[in-house]
């Protein structure tokens, strides 16, 4: 097998989480440019429309589904109308997530729950309700969007630090039922992304520069860079890599 054929997802289903916008569009675009039909699930029908585009752009299929993550049944009833009318989804990709920083003192029980909620219950969900058909197959990929907040501290981030900190604890729990089965689960752990989401928190210069400044590779990440690494891990290349935690955070946990 080639090098091109071994990081090719041509034949392969992927459902991603979070596709509106952001990591979860960028991923999109990248997996159906490898070969990939999407299902692109997210709360935003006007974005996913342009996530559509993106994919078809690249000659694939595209299915669009809406789901509220915080909800405890909507993400496994869109996964199961996806299996419904795909028959497996080959790849899950966990990209949505939130994120609300304060101290811990003053943050609320309500965020706590809303972000533990989405960040972490619904990856469970999917990847439960997903991976009966890729263990019956014989084949699989689950991918969690991590942070590398899940595995060092930052002033108030205590919610999103340990609900990232949980889904790093749950894909290696994951990896350890289901890799026998040749499913794979790994997590990916970026640094701040200058998504939406990333300019909320870290967009003001006197926030971000900083943080910024005491990354050795003294930027933060593109989304493409998070996407490429999706592809890696998405690909059969990464077949005995599970389990891991891939740090996409240039040098900010090693020092």
């Amino acid at each position: 097998m080639s090098w091109q054929d071994r990081f090719s997802l041509r034949g392969r289903k992927a459902l991603v989480t979070g596709a509106s916008k952001g990591i979860g569009a960028e991923i999109c675009a990248i997996f159906a440019e490898a070969g990939a039909d999407i299902v692109a699930l997210g709360r935003d029908t006007a974005d996913l429309a342009v996530t559509a585009e993106a994919v078809h752009a690249h000659g694939r299929r595209c299915m669009t589904l809406t789901a509220e993550m915080a909800s405890p049944t909507e993400p496994v009833t869109a996964c199961e109308r996806a299996l419904a009318e795909w028959g497996t989804i080959d790849i899950l990709v966990n990209s949505a997530g939130i994120t609300n920083v304060a101290p811990a003192v003053d943050f609320s029980t309500r965020d706590w729950d809303q972000m533990m909620a989405v960040n972490l219950r619904a990856p469970f969900l999917t990847a439960r309700t997903l991976a009966p058909a890729m263990i019956a197959q014989g084949w699989g990929k689950v991918i969690m969007i991590s942070s590398q907040t899940g595995v060092i501290a930052l002033d108030d981030h205590a919610a999103y630090a340990a609900s990232k900190g949980g889904l790093n604890a749950l894909t290696k729990s994951l990896c350890a039922e289901w890799a026998r089965y040749n499913v794979q689960v790994n997590a990916i752990c970026p640094t701040v992304v200058m998504t939406p989401m990333g300019k909320k928190v870290w967009g003001k210069p006197e926030k971000g520069d900083p943080f910024r400044n005491a990354t050795p590779a003294r930027r933060f990440a593109e989304s493409v860079e998070v996407a490429d690494a999706a592809l890696y891990l998405a690909s059969d290349a990464s077949a005995m890599v599970n389990g891991a935690l891939l740090m996409v955070e240039g040098g900010f946990t090693s020092v």
